[in-house]
């Protein structure tokens, strides 16, 4: 059994863990740096108290301090992680007899609120026209495609991968047969979501309109030898399936060429969707099917949204909550 070390000093002690993780376990010069501002910042804490004395209610109140303080959740994972792994080092140097720091988590991350546009910044969005792509000025079609794909996410709340899976129309032939499709009759799709959840979503006019503009110009880009292109609702400039990375862009491209505020991507016109129906309806188990949510408690996040809405018309309004 290895002797047991005395440390004269807490910079004694640190030092020499911080020594041993630079050349035993050969950890890199910053990841050594941080670990010696965790450790030094822990010993300052704790003031007059040597850290081989320090109980696990004090690291405890120490993690509450860091998080009243402003510290992110993660930065104190972080520290935590340092102080386990130095009173470790210690128990095994010293014979500690317990790690104060062992159990302690730290508080839990807080989930940022899903970004959303506001109904005039989402309807300017999809009911402008895109600019034809640079290279092809006398691209018309590919605008007319845009326009019913950004319409119909916003229409629908469809995660992008929904919408590039949609088929024209039901088919079951050759051994294939669509998971999801538009039905223009009924104003509806029939989408097939994560988990293999199925669900039907209704479709807006304004959607319908663009969609049908698309489909009268669609023809000119099928390939005879691009079968899941001749069954796709939206296709490339090859005849191809469009892909989610493709609408990515030409969203974002958009987006920017309006001026507007967020990084819009496909899921902020989803956020959007579920957002805006919940300020007009207040039903969130309506917002739930759309959205093909398996627990109410991924939609609920919404009300959150919903909230902030109503916080501003409140502070905008009220004569007695207008801010000095």
């Amino acid at each position: 059994m290895p002797a047991r070390q005395v440390f004269q000093t807490d910079e004694a002690a640190i030092n020499a863990y911080l020594d041993g993780l630079l050349t035993q376990r050969k950890l890199s010069g910053h990841t050594v740096d941080n670990y010696r501002r965790d450790l030094f910042q822990l010993q300052k804490m704790s003031e007059d108290i040597p850290l081989g004395k320090l109980t696990h209610h004090q690291i405890r109140r120490f993690v509450s301090r860091l998080h009243a303080s402003g510290m992110n959740p993660r930065s104190i994972a972080r520290k935590l992680s340092a102080w386990r792994g130095f009173y470790q080092w210690l128990a095994e140097q010293t014979g500690l007899p317990a790690n104060p720091a062992e159990t302690i988590k730290a508080p839990r991350r807080v989930k940022g609120l899903p970004k959303a546009l506001s109904v005039d910044d989402a309807v300017q969005l999809v009911a402008t026209p895109s600019a034809p792509p640079h290279h092809g000025e006398d691209d018309t079609i590919t605008p007319i495609c845009n326009q019913a794909m950004f319409e119909l996410l916003y229409s629908s709340g469809l995660r992008v991968s929904e919408l590039t899976g949609l088929d024209v129309r039901h088919i079951q032939e050759n051994g294939y047969t669509s998971f999801s499709w538009i039905n223009l009759n009924d104003q509806e799709i029939f989408v097939t979501g994560k988990g293999n959840k199925k669900r039907i979503v209704p479709v807006g006019q304004a959607a319908i309109d663009a969609i049908k503009a698309w489909l009268s110009v669609r023809e000119q880009l099928i390939q005879p030898k691009e079968a899941d292109g001749q069954r796709a609702l939206f296709i490339n400039q090859r005849g191809r399936r469009m892909t989610p990375r493709i609408v990515q862009m030409r969203l974002k491209a958009h987006a920017q060429a309006l001026g507007l505020p967020l990084n819009v991507h496909p899921h902020v016109l989803r956020h959007s969707f579920a957002s805006h129906i919940l300020q007009s309806s207040g039903d969130l188990r309506a917002v739930q099917e759309m959205l093909g949510h398996a627990s109410i408690a991924s939609t609920q996040i919404y009300t959150a949204l919903d909230f902030q809405h109503l916080a501003r018309i409140y502070d905008a309004a009220h004569p007695r909550a207008k801010k000095k």
